[in-house]
């Protein structure tokens, strides 16, 4: 019975998918990525005698766990192929030219058959999951062809959906693991109330990895070095939703000496057109990159204090440019995106309150480098207060650089089990 109400659940999900795709661009988009799946993964994999890792992701922010472990494994095991597979339509859509893979698709709805189908195309050595979104009849189907799983950056807030009456499912997943990789010790406590403890290592989390990879990089964005001219503060907002523009549209408008790159979660042109209507002296990065911005019909780009980006994969780069960093999504039930590619910069993060289930800017908040706002009147407070007070402004950077630096190691933690374990060693 859970099986069947499981399969209606995925059904019920395509079809609301298709109903509301001819106004919804993401539905759309999942639809066509979907077409002839099984036809394209054949033409693109089969043929092809060099063994297989695939990796899972959700999401633009689960890719971007998994990617230094897809890194590092192309270094170590050369003659290997890497397929990543995703199920969000703005993930794929954000990774699907530049992920670190050789072969990028979507993964076929989550059915015994789809299950069976592309095991048999992709035939993987090993497979990766990605913090806790899994696909039950895959990992059924896995498990019973023998195949390593690992699960990578677990993390399971309170009230997990496996600890509860209806959690049939995700206990069933979970235990078709062959080891787990938890970020907290919590999670881990979780997980070994109903599977064996020696399957559990708490092996932090590889975006602390990544983010100080990308940090290291150095690489400039010549449009940015253009619009923050030197000794001018900056603040970068990234991944903000309209909540978030609301509590800070009036201090960039009231600060035209403050320079701000605001990078929306999402956009399109109707929200860039809402953007700039919200935010005066805006122009977007497409414009100034072209030289042709004009800023209320003035064609001024000198007169611009806040930078629109409308372009996909800068905002782990733009927050170098910052004097302190604003992360969206802490004024939606989703909650905050991602502060770890402020914080490694060493810049105060500051961020909305809904925190409660993101460990790492909670842990932030704790050691002083991060600050939650709960409105606009603390928006303008806090960001007065670090910007006319050293004091505070260089340890609230020093506390987030060193929060950074001092969790790196995950992707050494499961590297080394790959190997001690010989998961890719034939």
């Amino acid at each position: 019975m859970g099986t069947l109400l499981y399969t209606f659940y995925v059904w019920l999900y395509k079809t609301g998918m298709k109903l509301v795709s001819p106004w919804n661009p993401a539905a759309k988009s999942w639809l066509a990525g979907r077409k002839q799946l099984l036809v394209r993964l054949r033409t693109a994999l089969e043929g092809n005698a060099r063994p297989l890792v695939w990796m899972h992701c959700d999401s633009v922010g689960e890719f971007e766990q998994g990617q230094p472990l897809i890194e590092k494994l192309k270094s170590v095991y050369p003659g290997h192929r890497f397929l990543i597979t995703f199920s969000n339509s703005l993930g794929y859509e954000a990774k699907r030219k530049e992920a670190a893979a050789s072969d990028v698709f979507y993964l076929p709805d989550d059915s015994s058959a789809n299950a069976r189908a592309f095991l048999d195309i992709s035939r993987p050595c090993l497979a990766f999951f990605l913090k806790y979104r899994h696909g039950f009849f895959y990992l059924q189907e896995i498990k019973k062809r023998g195949v390593p799983a690992l699960l990578v950056c677990g993390d399971f807030p309170e009230g997990p959906a496996f600890s509860k009456w209806y959690g049939w499912a995700a206990r069933r997943m979970l235990s078709c693991f062959s080891h787990l990789f938890v970020q907290t010790a919590a999670s881990r406590d979780k997980l070994a109330a109903f599977l064996d403890p020696g399957l559990i290592t708490i092996g932090g989390d590889t975006r602390f990895d990544r983010v100080v990879d990308i940090a290291a990089r150095l690489e400039p964005i010549p449009v940015m070095e253009a619009f923050c001219p030197p000794g001018c503060p900056v603040i970068v907002a990234g991944s903000t939703w309209e909540e978030d523009e609301e509590q800070l549209d009036h201090y960039a408008n009231s600060h035209p000496e403050i320079k701000f790159i605001l990078a929306p979660y999402k956009w399109d042109q109707e929200r860039i057109r809402t953007l700039k209507k919200m935010f005066r002296r805006a122009v977007c990065f497409s414009e100034w990159e072209a030289g042709a911005a004009p800023v209320n019909g003035t064609g001024n780009q000198h007169a611009s204090n806040v930078l629109i980006i409308d372009h996909f994969g800068l905002l782990a780069r733009l927050y170098r440019y910052a004097s302190l960093c604003y992360v969206g999504g802490g004024f939606v039930d989703e909650g905050v995106h991602n502060v770890l590619e402020a914080a490694v910069y060493g810049k105060p993060v500051v961020f909305g309150p809904v925190i409660e289930d993101y460990h790492e800017a909670m842990a932030l908040v704790d050691c002083g480098g991060g600050l939650v706002v709960d409105s606009a009147l603390e928006v303008e407070d806090t960001f007065n207060r670090l910007l006319t007070s050293p004091e505070e402004y260089y340890a609230c950077c020093r506390a987030a650089r060193e929060y950074v630096l001092s969790n790196q190691g995950a992707t050494a933690k499961i590297i080394g089990y790959i190997q001690e374990k010989r998961l890719l060693t034939s």
